[in-house]
């Protein structure tokens, strides 16, 4: 395999893998510009603009976008994240210049048809309404809100209701000339890919923009906080966050680590502890998210209003007693877990394009999977044990949904924790 990087005279970035052997290939471009990007007025554009991308081009209708790339079998698709958005198909061989000119038409030509506008407005306020409706996933967002509160990082990526009913074109078209210069966009592609080809290719279709400097988002301050939305359901979604390291911080190896063996699977301390020896959930787990300049330690359950208090009260504990009794033996386990599912999920091209591109933006370079390798095995039980106490008195934030009456406050549980 080999992984070849290419920058445009106007910052335009091209980062490929050839993979011997196959006959398809992912490819796609990230836009640098996600929920973090927006203003409050903007909050839900980005991900607006996303779906208006499929909705029309100077050169193509929304049916000929999905033909172009239907016609030969292949699949395209977006997403929006909080500090990235991304256009991307997957083809086979022969393929892949047409799904490079169907992706690049779509992010330098969208047309922002008013009629399609309206149209796709009422499919987003759908997936609003989906979303609200989705205990599991809206608890998240109200946590995000809670860690990071009236900063941009810590809203919801779908925007609220009254911002999305009011987007016009002209906001649209504002957050492109904003936000997709060349500079922020990167080119991945992996599987049966010819470089040079879709350097030439490339700077036909991107060379001509202009450099433009990109506007950097506020610095994100974890500040915390709890949110209780009572709501009759069958179980109280529980959802706590505390203050982690970024993804550039050397800790953020330790952080993952620790989330694996604490409740990353079904050995964890937390699946063992308060589902298998207590029957407290059906659903518990940890994992440790990270930003540009900042990361959550997020634990999520689900459990009865009889039962939110010793659960969250024994969560409290098992992070506590990490502390001070995490063994070797859990900490070989979750290194050999997290080394595993990181190989394991390069074996496919989209995997790999996906990783091309979120090292590009993090690094400016592609990093050697040795290297991370060698950064994980070199965490130590120590670093765990020392990472678990650190939690200890981070700040925190919680949100919970459903019946909530008998669950604690977070107050409670941080006291717990320095008990």
């Amino acid at each position: 395999m080999s992984v070849q990087t290419h920058r445009l005279s106007n910052g335009f970035r091209i980062v490929t893998e050839h993979m011997e052997g196959l006959k398809s290939a992912s490819i796609g471009i990230w836009v640098q510009a996600g929920g973090r990007n927006e203003t409050l007025p903007q909050n839900g554009i980005a991900h607006f603009l996303e779906h208006m991308a499929f909705k029309g081009t100077k050169r193509r209708s929304a049916l000929q976008i999905a033909e172009a790339i239907e016609d030969v079998g292949g699949y395209i698709n977006a997403y929006t994240s909080r500090e990235m958005t991304a256009y991307y198909a997957r083809v086979l061989e022969n393929d892949v210049p047409l799904a490079l000119d169907v992706i690049g038409d779509i992010v330098l030509n969208p047309v922002f048809d008013p009629a399609e506008i309206e149209v796709e407005r009422g499919v987003i306020l759908q997936e609003i309404g989906q979303s609200l409706d989705t205990p599991d996933d809206i608890v998240f967002d109200w946590l995000q809100e809670e860690a990071y509160p009236d900063q941009a990082i810590g809203r919801t990526i779908l925007g609220p209701v009254e911002r999305v009913q009011s987007f016009s074109r002209d906001d649209l078209a504002q957050f492109v000339a904003q936000h997709y210069g060349p500079g922020q966009m990167i080119l991945a592609a992996a599987g049966a890919v010819d470089h040079d080809d879709l350097v030439r290719r490339a700077e036909e279709m991107f060379g001509h923009l202009p450099a433009a400097p990109s506007i950097q988002s506020d610095a994100a301050r974890f500040e915390g906080g709890e949110r209780r939305e009572v709501k009759s359901l069958e179980q109280v979604h529980f959802a706590l966050a505390l203050e982690g390291p970024d993804y550039r911080d050397p800790q953020i190896y330790t952080a993952q680590i620790f989330a694996t063996a604490f409740g990353g699977g079904m050995s964890s301390r937390l699946f063992q502890e308060i589902r298998e020896k207590r029957g407290l959930c059906y659903t518990i787990f940890s994992q440790a998210g990270a930003y540009a300049d900042t990361g959550l330690m997020t634990i999520y359950a689900g459990t009865s209003a009889e039962q939110i208090g010793d659960l969250a009260g024994l969560t409290m504990d098992e992070m506590k007693r990490a502390a001070s009794d995490m063994t070797p033996e859990e900490v070989a386990r979750a290194r050999a877990q997290m080394k595993a599912g990181m190989l394991m999920g390069l074996e496919s091209p989209s995997a790999r394009c996906e990783r091309l591109a979120r090292m590009m933006s993090i690094w400016d370079r592609i990093p050697q999977l040795d290297e991370a390798v060698e950064r994980i095995d070199a965490v130590t039980t120590g670093d765990v044990k020392d990472f678990a106490e650190n939690l200890v008195t981070a700040r925190s934030a919680m949100a919970l949904y459903g019946p909530v009456e008998q669950a604690p406050h977070l107050e409670q549980l941080k006291a717990r924790l320095v008990a």
